[in-house]
C-alpha cells in the first residue's frame, strides 16, 4: 500500500494536533467517517493478487476502476502460495484471494487477524467431480468408499473439506469410515501452488498414513496403494487420459445439479481478503472493492451472453450457459454475505464437525462488519 496526503490524514492530523480528539484512537476517529464520502483527493495505491479467471480478468486488463484508489493486480502462482504469503509470509499484497477453509483455520486456531474477508468469492466449485477411482476397484457407488483407503495430497484444504462434508450429508460416510493416505507429491502444484500450513491440519481420531515417498497421488491409485483419490484439481494421470483412472460419478454434472437443487449450495472455495489495518484506516475501501469485483464479474457475464459462445472453443458453450442459469438462477455466481449465508454456514459447520477447529464459529465474524450488508446492484 502506497499512500500520500489525503483528506482523512489531514482531518486526523489537524484534530489530534489541536487536542480536540486526543482521547480518541486513530481507529475510532476514522470509523466515524462515512464510507461514501468524496474520495477524489485520496491518493492511495494498493497491490492485489489472484488467479486471472474470466470474472476477474478486467482487473488484469485495467478495464476496472476501484473508486478512490489505483492498483496493480498480480497473477498468483497458486492458492497455496497466496495462503502462505498472507498467513506466514511477507504479506506482500493489500488484497489477496485466499482459501476459505485455510482462512477459517487460521482465524479460529491461530487467532489470525491480519487480513479480513469481504464477501467476494472468486472460486466456487462443485466437488462430486473430484473423486477418482480405478475402473477395476469394485467401487461403484459413493457408499462403496466406506472402509477404503483414500489418497489425497493434503487433508484440510477447502476442496477436501467440502468433499468429506458432502459425503457425510448425502451418503452417510464419516471421515472416520475411511483410511486417509497422504501422498508425498501433488501432481497439480503448477496450478495450485505448494500447500500452505493450514491445508495440512490433521484432526484427532482419524486414520492417517503416508504413501510411498516420491509417488504422487496418481501413482498411488494406479499402483493399487489406495482405492480412490480425492483431488482439488485433476490428477496428472487423469489429465493424460490414462484409462486406469476415472471419476466415481461418471455423469458428475447431473449429480452436482441434483445436489444444488436439493441443497441450494454452490460450494465456495476462495474468498477475497484485505489487510485489516488498511480497512481500519480507509473504511470506504471495502465497498469500493466489492463494487469493482462485482462490476468485473458483470462484464464477464455480459460477454458470455453476447459473444462468449463465438469466442470459446466449446461448441455448446451458449447452451451450457443457458442451462446453468435455468438450474441455478441468472446470478448463480453471487457475491454478498446474505446470498451466500447458507453455504458459509455449512462450511463453518464442516470445519468444526470434522475436527479442524476446536470451537464452532459464526461466519459473520470472518467478514468486515459493514460488508455483511453489501449486495450487488
Amino acid at each position: 500500500m502506497k499512500k500520500h496526503s489525503s483528506r482523512r490524514n489531514f482531518i486526523k492530523t489537524t484534530a489530534l494536533g489541536a487536542g480536540v480528539v486526543s482521547s480518541l484512537s486513530s481507529f475510532n476517529l476514522l470509523s466515524k467517517l462515512s464510507e461514501s464520502e468524496d474520495m477524489k483527493n485520496n491518493d492511495l495505491h494498493i497491490y492485489m493478487t489472484g488467479y486471472d479467471y474470466p470474472r476477474i480478468k478486467a482487473f488484469f486488463d485495467k478495464k476496472i476502476t476501484i473508486n478512490g484508489c489505483t492498483y496493480d493486480m498480480t497473477k498468483s502462482g497458486g492458492i497455496g502460495d497466496m495462503n502462505t504469503n498472507a498467513f506466514e509470509g511477507p504479506q506482500s499484497f493489500d488484497v489477496s484471494e485466499i482459501g476459505i477453509i485455510p482462512y477459517i483455520l487460521a482465524y479460529a486456531n491461530d487467532k489470525f487477524r491480519d487480513y479480513t474477508l469481504l464477501p467476494i468469492f472468486p472460486l466456487k466449485m462443485f466437488r462430486h467431480k473430484s473423486i477418482f477411482i480405478r475402473p477395476d476397484s469394485g467401487i461403484k457407488t459413493a457408499q462403496d468408499l466406506k472402509g477404503k483407503k483414500i489418497g489425497s495430497p493434503g487433508y484440510s484444504s477447502s476442496s477436501l473439506t467440502w468433499i468429506r462434508g458432502m459425503l457425510q450429508d448425502e451418503y452417510g460416510i464419516s471421515p472416520n469410515d475411511i483410511e486417509w493416505v497422504i501422498a508425498s507429491k501433488d501432481s497439480s502444484t503448477d496450478v495450485s501452488g505448494k500447500a500452505s500450513k493450514q491445508e495440512k491440519v490433521f484432526p484427532d481420531g482419524i486414520r492417517i498414513s503416508y504413501g510411498t515417498p516420491g509417488k504422487d497421488e496418481s501413482e498411488l491409485l494406479l499402483s493399487g496403494e489406495v482405492d480412490a483419490l480425492f483431488h482439488a484439481a485433476q490428477p496428472k494421470a487423469f489429465v493424460q487420459g490414462n484409462p486406469g483412472i476415472v471419476r466415481l460419478f461418471e455423469d458428475s454434472k447431473k449429480v452436482e445439479q441434483e445436489y444444488f437443487t436439493k441443497t441450494g449450495i454452490f460450494p465456495i472455495m476462495h474468498a477475497v481478503a484485505v489487510k485489516t489495518s488498511l480497512l481500519e484506516s480507509q473504511a470506504w475501501l471495502a465497498k469500493s472493492l466489492f463494487d469493482a469485483y462485482a462490476e468485473s464479474k458483470e462484464m464477464n457475464f455480459a460477454f458470455m451472453t453476447k459473444l462468449g459462445w463465438a469466442y470459446d472453443s466449446l461448441p455448446w458453450y451458449g447452451q451450457e450457459f443457458e442451462e446453468t442459469k435455468k438450474v441455478m438462477g441468472a446470478n448463480y455466481w453471487s457475491y454478498g454475505f446474505e446470498s451466500n449465508r447458507l453455504t458459509l454456514e455449512k462450511i463453518c459447520t464442516y470445519a468444526y464437525d470434522q475436527g479442524l477447529i476446536k470451537k464452532p464459529i459464526d461466519p459473520e465474524d470472518l467478514f468486515y462488519k459493514s460488508s455483511l450488508s453489501y449486495s450487488e446492484k
